[in-house]
């Protein structure tokens, strides 16, 4: 019997986690499969770079929270998982050493409306390094079974499809200063194949729930299949996306077009998993930029904000969310 329903998860409820400790083993790592960028995977680069030293990508703070979640609360309670996230805000990086702690807080609970055997509650995670400072903070909604209801039958599992015999790499993201953003056009990032080894590598790392890890638990579930962490999903776009700015740099370096380079993300908002990623599917990532505008805090830089969108080989739409991050300005 989970220690924590739906019933137990009422506004004003409080849990503290950690630590936990990140080295810089553990930020590289992530980093080269999913977001291998200078600041992020090379000391030297970092020390030259906007942020001074080697940090954890934003997504690697985002799995890191999830692992955190998992072990202290998560694993003991009737998580059906989480629909999506309002707002991630990364107030301060992750660096080399650090020892994260998190509270998280209990803002909203609401009983499903269409679906009886089912909650809603809307947490507040506030993460913070071994200092005590702030690092991240998360608003996001889960899904939790309710005491004594019977759940509904597992939805049926979508038939597994061989990967593509050909994914096109996708396109290039000109390495643009902050007023030549190419905005309002979409660029396809290109195609990832989720694989049931992937699956479970990422899942065991910071994901570790019955339908993320154990096949059998999984097919149990609501989900009726094993499928992807919606953490894994996420940094998969963002693997996509710095192949998009790797080829961009290229072309301008080959046209004698200056080679820009931006700075990290301040954080997200209305992140939706609309569908699980099962074991075999293929997702095709985009993103589209919608404005770029100066800093009112870091005179000559801009933020460029997006749009981004994960489809499936069926054509279904499972993943979107809008972000932003820094950019340079043309005249600093």
């Amino acid at each position: 019997m989970p220690r924590y329903c739906f019933e137990d998860l009422t506004p004003g409820v409080r849990l503290d986690f950690g630590p936990l400790a990140v080295s810089r083993d553990d930020i590289v790592g992530f980093a080269r499969e999913f977001d291998p960028q200078g600041f992020h995977t090379d000391e030297a680069a970092a020390e030259g770079s906007f942020v001074g030293g080697l940090i954890a990508s934003g997504w690697h703070t985002c799995a890191l929270g999830m692992r955190l979640v998992a072990d202290g609360f998560i694993l003991q309670s009737s998580s059906m998982g989480s629909p999506g996230v309002e707002e991630v805000r990364w107030l301060r990086p992750v660096r080399p050493g650090d020892a994260l702690s998190m509270r998280m807080s209990v803002t909203e609970s609401r009983p499903s409306g269409s679906k009886p055997d089912r909650g809603f509650v809307r947490f507040l995670l506030e993460i913070a390094n071994g200092a005590g400072q702030p690092v991240m903070t998360q608003d996001f909604w889960a899904m939790f079974g309710r005491r004594g209801t019977p759940p509904l039958p597992p939805r049926p599992r979508p038939p597994e499809e061989p990967a593509l015999a050909e994914r096109p790499e996708g396109e290039a993201l000109p390495p643009a200063y902050l007023e030549d953003m190419p905005l309002n056009r979409p660029f396809d990032l290109g195609a990832h194949h989720f694989t049931r080894d992937d699956i479970l590598r990422f899942a065991r790392a910071f994901d570790p729930q019955p339908f993320h890890v154990d096949e059998a638990a999984a097919a149990r579930t609501h989900f009726g299949g094993l499928c992807a962490s919606g953490w894994h999903t996420a940094a998969a776009w963002m693997k996509r996306m710095v192949a998009a700015r790797d080829r961009g740099r290229v072309l301008a370096a080959e046209r004698g077009e200056p080679v820009v380079e931006g700075g990290p993300s301040p954080g997200f908002r209305d992140l939706q998993w609309l569908k699980p990623v099962y074991a075999g599917d293929t997702i095709r990532y985009d993103v589209t930029l919608t404005e770029a505008r100066p800093s009112r805090t870091r005179p000559g830089w801009g933020v460029v904000s997006h749009t981004a969108t994960g489809t499936n080989q069926r054509g279904e739409p499972v993943f979107r969310f809008a972000g932003a991050w820094l950019a340079p300005s043309r005249g600093a």
